[in-house]
């Protein structure tokens, strides 16, 4: 993993996982020091970005498909035999039914560790010593999809 895959992990378990710094620099594999210069560079926009976590993908779905919605209205309400999508229309629907094909297949790492984080949560009152294992194969496993 590069340095900057390793800063994006590190921003990634700061803003989802609410981790401390030295939880973090283990599970990234750097130092306390340099995790610590990560966050005071940026602060304020990785502040920011777990504030914004509140916006799930489901809700920027329910977004994507209302503003669908609302442009194919504003198509039907032309008058009949004129009920086609301008170029800025077809190119804003392009746009938007891309950005929902992306939302409903793409995994990101994010998306990688919040499953990660419900299955740990569930499994550790069920059996805490198979929840510490598999955290470990979990940790290598999200390692291993910065390399891709």
């Amino acid at each position: 993993m590069n340095l900057d895959q390793k800063k994006e992990l590190a921003k990634l378990l700061f803003v989802r996982e609410n981790q401390s710094q030295k939880e973090i620099a283990e599970k990234v594999g750097v130092s306390e020091v340099t995790i610590s210069k990560w966050v005071k560079a940026n602060d304020s926009a990785w502040k920011r970005l777990r504030q914004s976590i509140t916006i799930t993908k489901e809700e920027q779905l329910r977004r994507a498909y209302d503003q669908l919605d609302e442009l194919n209205q504003q198509i039907e309400s032309k008058p009949k035999g004129q009920r086609y999508p301008d170029t800025k229309e077809a190119d804003t629907l392009i746009k938007i039914t891309n950005t929902i094909k992306n939302l409903e297949t793409e995994v990101s790492i994010s998306d990688i560790v919040e499953v990660t984080k419900r299955f740990l949560n569930w499994l550790r009152p069920v059996n805490l010593e198979k929840a510490k294992d598999f955290s470990g194969y979990f940790d290598s496993f999200i390692k291993d999809q910065f390399k891709k």
